[in-house]
């Protein structure tokens, strides 16, 4: 535990040397946050004040939500992989030796828009299927659809390079996808888990330290500084979550550059990205 924590460690240093490099990045998972909960209220604002959700029932589909709850996640992902495209495309660029720019990450996210629609219609029929699963077959059916969603993840993770870096359509990504982790490391994805396992002791320090400011805000009886304490917890955790969005995405931009073309770039040694990712025995 304390060997993979060093190398979760390790990794997020490299990957925050580049993410230091160029803090414009931490641009495209703020705006795709933002359009997210934008879509979001676009969709369930005016059905929840139509009624739709009145009458809803798991074993009955009503096919008016059925379709609405498939547009909610087309769009959804549709923005996720937009955004996240353009991030992997300007790290793409850094890890080369250049020296991207957020237009820079949005052309390449233009150029990509037909594969991004078909990627984000696959995986919105997976995350429905999945999300059915979960809803309808008890504590055994959600267990079943969390290790189809730790696979689809684990096969799907370099499918954004790929398409960054290819003309390539969305099915034949998701197959090189496999096959490049199939190729170097196997399924088990040992860096990309070990930095949700340092972002998550960072979540939990949050926490903490939050519960602490805002009882001692309290304690003064002072609304203000109460509100004032709130703010900075949920800005801290909107802070976090930007920043390991943005890691994740360079991170998969330099595996993908190591697998294909030998290099990591700037910021990664070799070995260490190398032994990122362990065969299963």
């Amino acid at each position: 535990m304390i060997e993979k924590f060093r190398q979760s460690w390790a990794l997020m240093k490299a990957s925050a040397g580049v993410l230091s490099a160029d803090k414009e990045l931490l641009v495209f998972p703020a705006l795709s946050a933002l359009c997210c909960v934008i879509v979001a209220a676009t969709f369930f604002v005016p059905a929840a004040f139509a009624g739709l959700f009145e009458h809803f029932s798991r074993d009955h589909i009503d096919p008016v939500l059925a379709l609405l709850g498939f547009l909610f996640y087309l769009v959804q992902y549709f923005v996720i992989i937009f955004f996240n495209t353009a991030l992997v495309g300007a790290a793409m660029i850094r890890l080369r030796g250049g020296d991207p720019t957020v237009a820079d990450g949005f052309r390449i996210a233009m150029s990509k828009l037909p594969a991004i629609l078909g990627y984000a219609l696959i995986s919105a029929t997976v995350g429905l299927l999945l999300r059915a699963l979960q809803e309808r077959a008890g504590f055994i059916g959600r267990w079943i659809a969390g290790l189809i969603g730790a696979a689809w993840t684990i096969a799907t993770f370099l499918v954004v390079p790929v398409l960054v870096s290819n003309d390539i359509g969305p099915v034949d990504a998701v197959k090189r996808s496999v096959e490049l982790l199939k190729k170097t490391w196997g399924e088990n994805l040992v860096g990309n888990v070990g930095i949700g396992l340092v972002f998550g002791l960072l979540a939990f320090a949050i926490i903490i330290s939050g519960a602490i400011l805002i009882t001692a805000a309290a304690s003064l009886h002072s609304t203000s500084l109460v509100i004032t304490a709130v703010a900075l917890v949920v800005a801290a955790f909107i802070g976090m979550s930007l920043i390991q969005a943005a890691l994740t995405g360079i991170y998969a931009a330099a595996i993908y550059r190591y697998v294909e073309e030998g290099e990591v770039g700037a910021g990664f040694d070799r070995a260490l990205v190398a032994n990122a990712f362990r065969v299963k025995a």
